[in-house]
């Protein structure tokens, strides 16, 4: 185990510049005096560049959400297949967010932003080159799974940017970082828009194509612009020790409900537009006119999720939100029953909306969680230093494990929408599970962080 060296005391400015250019000796964000002076301006220079690289990763990852869009008949694909092409990405973005997660600490955040960003070409160049009419099935989903490679980089993002800011700030910082990310999905599907009604429908390849200059400038930029961090060799295993721990796997099962929505309505939304209501969406186009709303405004409330979370506490916007969820949902049920596109248009945007504010909620109560395990250990007798750094390790590797399984909930969404239209014509089961698990979500927050908490004060 390597040894940290001693924090420098706290009021005292910083000790100087970067020992060299992209990489920082010395970091104190919870520092007043060092935050004002120096840290603030170094935290949002970074974070405008994580952005950047995060918000091409999504929409990377997304790529397929527009494709499917793309593919008539001479592609020999049904809508159980397109919906299997949106899941797949999402399947393999969420497996590569532990890996993504762990590689911050190894190579530091600049370095392995900069790795990430290059990695993209891969699928975009890919895609570009193999996909035209006749292309087999497997080919197909094997192109969509490498897209999987821009689903990892928003855990490695948010790992990155957490470190950068002071406790008081994390969920708005953290809001930021995820919501510009997350515009990435409707920024794609725009672009696909685009594509479509100028170059039509037979020429997918130009969406991937349109990346790949913009991965290399923002690559680039990264390279130029952004910081490593001191590393130090983590004491013990934070991904194993966090595992053992059941708040983790609470947070877990509530990141299901708001980004697994997120990402799985995102992908799905389109295709969802054109089976369900196929005599209001006859074109491809048509539906791509609407696909982009519902995810650029769950982008955009992500950061309010987590500024007020920062003002009111996580657990209690977490819990509010999933009460509005449930009944958003069940007005999509209603809508899809009666087949009145108008409520099913509001109750699917309303859900994009809080899912985008429960996002950034959820997110802020993992370093709150880890701050209270802190101020324990220390109560236990642990030195101050130690128990910060353990603290800030352990709310990484929770927002790997809750990044990763909460993209799961994304995989669930696309095949729970797969069998819906396969065994029902509709997505009534579908909607009426989603119902379900918000009901079990909210339950949980009240019963593990509003009501759980009211216990441990008082005790």
């Amino acid at each position: 185990m390597t040894t940290n060296p001693p924090l420098p005391a706290l009021g005292h400015a910083p000790a100087g510049p970067a020992a060299r250019p992209g990489r920082i000796d010395d970091w104190r964000p919870e520092d007043p005096v060092f935050w004002e002076t120096t840290g603030a301006r170094t935290a949002r220079r970074n974070l405008v560049y994580s952005v950047l690289c995060e918000h091409i990763g999504f929409s990377v990852w997304s790529l397929w959400s527009v494709l499917v869009l793309f593919l008539g008949p001479e592609y020999g694909i049904d809508p159980a297949g397109k919906f299997l092409l949106t899941a797949v990405p999402t399947l393999v973005g969420a497996l590569l967010r532990l890996p993504y997660t762990v590689a911050v600490a190894v190579f530091g955040g600049r370095t392995w932003t900069v790795i990430s960003a290059l990695a993209l070409l891969v699928p975009t160049v890919l895609t570009g080159v193999l996909l035209r009419p006749g292309v087999s099935t497997t080919t197909l989903l094997v192109l969509a799974a490498v897209a999987g490679l821009g689903g990892g980089n928003f855990a490695s993002s948010m790992a990155n940017i957490n470190a950068f800011y002071p406790q008081r700030l994390k969920g708005r910082a953290l809001g930021v970082n995820a919501g510009g990310g997350n515009l990435g999905v409707p920024v794609v599907q725009l672009l696909g828009l685009l594509v479509l009604a100028t170059a039509g429908a037979a020429h997918p390849r130009l969406l991937p194509l349109l990346y790949i200059p913009l991965i290399v400038l923002a690559a680039l930029a990264a390279a130029l612009r952004m910081d490593n961090l001191p590393r130090t060799r983590p004491a013990g295993r934070p991904l194993r020790d966090v595992c053992r721990d059941p708040q983790a796997w609470a947070v877990s099962v509530l990141y299901i409900g708001t980004f697994g929505s997120f990402i799985g309505f995102g992908f799905a939304f389109g295709q969802v537009l054109l089976v369900q209501f196929p005599g209001d969406f006859p074109t491809p186009v048509s539906a791509a006119c609407l696909t982009f709303l519902g995810p650029l405004l769950g982008s955009l409330s992500r950061p309010v999720g987590g500024a007020l979370a920062d003002r009111w506490g996580g657990a209690r916007v977490t819990f509010w939100t999933f009460v509005a969820m449930a009944a958003s949902t069940g007005a999509v049920l209603l809508a899809s029953h009666r087949g009145s596109l108008p409520l099913f248009l509001a109750g699917f945007v309303l859900l994009f909306v809080l899912s985008g504010v429960g996002n950034g909620s959820t997110y802020k109560m993992i370093p709150v969680i880890y701050g209270a395990a802190a101020r324990r250990w220390k109560a236990a007798g642990l030195d101050a230093g130690t128990a910060e750094r353990r603290s800030h390790q352990r709310a990484n590797a929770l927002m790997g494990i809750a990044g990763a399984v909460g993209a799961l909930g994304g995989v669930l969404i696309n095949v729970a929408f797969r069998q819906s239209f396969l065994a029902h014509g509709t997505g009534e089961a579908a909607y009426a599970a989603f119902l379900a698990y918000y009901v079990l979500c909210l339950a949980l927050t009240r019963a593990v962080y509003l009501r759980g908490a009211r216990r441990a004060r008082r005790s």
